[in-house]
């Protein structure tokens, strides 16, 4: 008994200590376990192999968005001018206003989200405009003209490479859900260790201190623009090559599940601490999401109302824990 009561201030210890590991924990790693623990129970055919993998391939499109969002979230800043990069990139490569070879057509749409990248930077840092105000006003302004051109050229189908790839399997295995987990590794690494990756990390902590200090603080929030509009047009090429037609409103929530992704993945507005895991994780969870609520029967309106009440759940849970952490 006395070797017991001995143990138990050291066992207790250790149960502080684990959950206080998971409590830091992005809210997408419990929220993807219980999810799954849910669905083993009510709908156990959603835990077949193949359907998870179905899933994390269908998590793909939102994962790359997630990848820029959550990098100019880690500057302060947001970016939702995703659903209309998308628009304009589903209406280039499907409606034949640009006869080109496959290479070229791709080209040109990445070197249009550079541009848009550019543009939103350029008003952002320049002007000094409202990062939520200048990308939704961009989105809507592309959404827009796609929508009026639209009534003068037919979407059609898809680039075949674009549906080639999204159907190519390597070992069984989707290729395009590898190449997104091959693309997180570097990606974090060069987050890590690169001078950039550190000067992002200063900006989110204190950008008025980043930018006494000389840090290219602009700059900084520029790139990530620019990197997060290069993500969007990728996202729009898998989602093309998922759908294999054009639609004028392919992406329409990409924006939306984006930040959700960041803020369920643990990228808050200046604070990186899911660097690029957990919005990855979290594109799984909203992913598995989606699919769980139409497997039980719940429409579109319950499903955003779900969706808004997760984000707002884990934004409310960041902000305590940070007035905690400050006092």
């Amino acid at each position: 008994m006395a070797t017991l009561a001995a143990s138990w201030p050291l066992a207790r210890l250790r149960i502080q200590q684990v959950a206080g590991f998971i409590l830091s924990l992005p809210p997408a790693y419990a929220g993807t376990a219980l999810l799954l623990i849910i669905a083993a129970m009510m709908r156990p055919n959603l835990m077949s192999p193949m359907l998870l993998l179905l899933i994390l391939r269908q998590a793909t499109p939102l994962g790359f968005a997630a990848i820029g969002q959550s990098l100019v979230m880690r500057c302060r800043s947001l970016d939702l001018s995703s659903g209309g990069i998308v628009a304009v990139v589903s209406y280039l490569l499907t409606s034949g206003i640009m006869p080109l070879p496959w290479p070229w057509a791709l080209l040109v749409c990445l070197a249009f989200g550079v541009f848009i990248g550019v543009v939103n930077g350029f008003l952002i840092v320049r002007v000094r405009a409202s990062s939520v105000i200048v990308t939704l006003a961009v989105s809507m302004i592309l959404s827009g003209i796609v929508i009026a051109l639209s009534q003068f050229y037919a979407s059609g189908d898809a680039p075949d490479v674009l549906r080639e790839f999204g159907r190519a399997r390597v070992l069984g295995l989707p290729l395009v859900p590898l190449i997104w987990l091959a693309l997180l590794v570097p990606a974090a690494l060069f987050l890590r260790f690169s001078a950039f990756g550190r000067v992002t990390d200063a900006v989110g902590a204190n950008p008025r201190a980043a930018e006494l200090s000389g840090l290219p603080y602009l700059k900084v929030v520029f790139v990530a623009h620019v990197v997060s509009a290069v993500t969007s047009v990728l996202a729009g090429f898998m989602l093309l090559g998922f759908v294999g037609v054009g639609n004028v409103t392919l992406g329409r929530d990409l924006a939306l599940n984006s930040l959700a992704a960041s803020i369920l993945g643990g990228v808050n507005f200046g604070n990186g601490r899911g660097g690029v895991a957990g919005p990855a994780v979290a594109a799984f969870m909203l992913a598995f999401l989606f699919n769980f609520l139409t497997s039980l029967g719940l429409g579109e309106p319950g499903r955003l109302m779900l969706q808004g009440s997760i984000v707002g759940a884990a934004a409310l849970v960041y902000c305590l824990r940070n007035r905690g952490s400050n006092h």
